[in-house]
């Protein structure tokens, strides 16, 4: 008999948001906070999934509403990330965007750019002040596990788990 045929990617159902781990299957929730550690953008992969990969949809789904009339902002002022997102389609995507950030740089990537001397190019741009405020991303995660449903990932769909997460960003929101 012949076995049935999985999704690429891994494993789990396509657009659940499921994958292979350690562990077993796992989802990862990326996400954009504010100052306030209040949420911005959500999005839902496998567990298995790179971070850096999601860069682009997490700035693309930021929608800040103006006080006045006007569009929405689509552009944070800043970024402060991780060494996940310390590669050069990362950094080449903030820069398009004219987005400042504070990335720390690998150690490998470091010593990449020494061994090659003059050649290696200049060490990227870090601001310790302004990476201290990275913890707001922790905190953001943290205020949504709150919701027992968020931490547990009980919902079997991948939107369903999104609308899970989406409501108790909502309550984030309302309380603060």
């Amino acid at each position: 008999m012949a076995e049935p045929s999985r999704p690429p990617g891994g494993g789990g159902e396509a657009g659940e948001g499921l994958g292979r781990s350690r562990g077993g299957f796992t989802t990862k929730l990326h996400l954009s906070a504010e100052g306030q550690c209040r949420p911005l953008s959500l999005v839902v992969t496998p567990g298995q999934r790179a971070d850096c990969t999601q860069l682009d949809p997490i700035l693309d789904k930021i929608r800040v509403p103006r006080t006045g009339p006007g569009r929405p902002r689509k552009k944070p002022d800043s970024l402060a990330a991780d060494k996940a997102y310390s590669n050069g389609p990362c950094r080449d995507s903030l820069r398009r965007r004219g987005i400042r950030h504070t990335i720390p740089e690998k150690t490998d990537s470091q010593g990449a750019r020494q061994r090659k001397g003059s050649r290696g190019g200049r060490p990227p741009g870090f601001d310790k002040q302004r990476y201290k405020k990275r913890n707001t991303v922790e905190r953001a995660i943290n205020k949504l596990k709150q919701s027992r449903a968020v931490a547990t990932r009980y919902d079997k769909r991948g939107y369903v788990y999104l609308g899970t997460v989406t409501a108790a960003a909502l309550i984030i929101w309302l309380r603060t």
